[in-house]
């Protein structure tokens, strides 16, 4: 077959973290708006968790966590606490809409290109391994006990990245704001098969398949467009409970749904396109079709109620009266700091320098590897899926889960810190270069960096 591509391009070397498409861009700074807000939202509940588990009314805090709402539900497993809710309940409205921007990133965003996913795809896949190498490697040296938490450093929590990112560096490249918020997709989709595959206890068969039957119809309904909140919650809430009642954990319900929703309009489906040409926007301009619609939607409730309300009953542990020479010399404690500060920094910069040497491609004109280097940093944030993995691994109150809350904590601080240190140095460049893409000499609406070489 003859290569029909121009010598010029052929000749010019491939670019990572290079600029997305306006939509693309708009879409990014929509969804970046949201979660720095549910960040900063987080970072408070997690604040409160802290300030009332370590004061005079701690008792009341734990009774608040242990009450259950409905006793009675036992044959339905749904004689939970509140605690149990936040994380089982609250966070699969989290994972729903993790499952709408993992299909929009893989029909029409960032992922659809095969040559674009591989920086990402990579770079979480090294941000995960390491982080986990680092904490078996830690653990065993102890003797081995808490082997079961070697998934807890492997997450980022892009919310509460996010909002670091927004303190610290407000004029970051749109090509590295796309690359963590695209690294985080991954790394939940990778998360969420790691807590379906190894963290599943006493499955059950028969529930997992009855839930087939209310996810189909969720599927029928938005395949038809049909948005009625009177059926689809209904089979929202059946899904989750039978996905529950099967022992897999009932966040993978919320992902299965997010997934059934269409997101391309069905005008703009290209049938028997390859998926790296189709647009990633329909002829109305509206990026994502009902995907988007329902991400909308429902992103804000994750972001401004769900994944706080988690973390106020996730984040709190009582220090009083704890031996912390003791708490920070504990090997889970070690594996678990190692993991994110080291593991995850050195793991995402590491993949992304070796798949730059081995494919000569360079970095944008705009970036540096110093601020590659900050963003790695900053990926060492774990919180929601890291708490939530904590739990599922040594449950949920436990002594041991007691030391994964100090541990994620630690890491995480430490981790943002390091970041703020180099994203800092960078912000004025970072402002030059929003300057230019704010740009917009002919005044249409769309800044003049994203029409070069003839883009619109």
């Amino acid at each position: 077959m003859t290569d029909r591509t121009p010598p010029s391009d052929r000749s010019r070397p491939a670019r990572l973290f290079s600029r997305s498409s306006w939509p693309e861009a708009r879409h990014l700074a929509d969804v970046l708006r949201t979660e720095t807000v549910g960040g900063a939202l987080l970072l408070l509940g997690a604040v409160v968790a802290l300030l009332w588990a370590n004061s005079p009314w701690a008792d009341s805090y734990a009774r608040l966590g242990h009450w259950v709402p409905w006793p009675g539900g036992t044959r339905w497993h749904l004689d939970l606490d509140l605690a149990t809710w936040a994380a089982d309940g609250l966070l699969a409205i989290f994972f729903f809409v993790v499952g709408l921007e993992l299909k929009r990133e893989f029909v029409a965003g960032e992922l659809r290109d095969p040559r674009r996913a591989a920086l990402p795809v990579v770079a979480a896949l090294g941000g995960m391994l390491l982080p986990a190498l680092i904490y078996v490697a830690v653990v065993l040296t102890a003797g081995g006990a808490g082997l079961r938490g070697w998934a807890i450093p492997t997450a980022t929590d892009i919310a509460f990245a996010l909002a670091v990112l927004a303190v610290v560096s407000s004029h970051l490249p749109q090509g590295l704001r796309a690359f963590l918020l695209t690294l985080a997709v991954v790394d939940d989709l990778f998360a969420i098969t790691i807590i379906a595959i190894f963290y599943t206890a006493g499955f059950h068969p028969v529930p997992l398949l009855a839930a087939l039957a209310p996810i189909g119809l969720f599927a029928l309904l938005v395949r038809r467009g049909r948005t009625w909140w009177w059926a689809l919650i209904p089979l929202a809430v059946a899904t989750w409970a039978l996905v529950h009642a099967s022992g897999v954990h009932a966040t993978v319900a919320g992902v299965l749904l997010g997934f059934t929703v269409p997101v391309l309009a069905g005008r703009s489906r290209a049938r028997g396109t390859p998926a790296a040409d189709r647009p990633a926007v329909d002829a109305s301009g509206d990026a994502g079709g009902l995907a988007a619609h329902l991400e909308h939607r429902w992103r804000p409730v994750s972001a401004g109620f769900a994944v706080p309300v988690f973390a106020l009953f996730a984040a709190g542990v009582t220090l009083r009266g704890t031996d912390l020479g003791a708490l920070l010399t504990d090997p889970v404690v070690i594996a678990i700091v190692a993991g994110l500060v080291f593991g995850k920094s050195i793991g995402i910069f590491g993949s992304t320098f070796l798949l730059a040497r081995f494919t000569r491609a360079e970095l944008d004109e705009d970036i540096t590897w110093s601020d590659l280097l900050g963003i790695a940093m900053l990926a060492g944030v774990g919180f929601t899926v890291s708490l939530l993995i904590g739990d599922l691994a040594f449950g949920a109150g436990s002594t041991a889960d007691d030391r994964v809350k100090v541990a994620v904590l630690t890491g995480s601080v430490i981790s943002a810190g390091l970041a703020a240190i180099v994203l800092v140095r960078r912000n004025a460049a970072y402002r030059r270069v929003a300057q230019r893409e704010q740009l917009d000499a002919d005044g249409d609406g769309v800044p003049d960096v994203y029409q070069r070489d003839g883009d619109g």
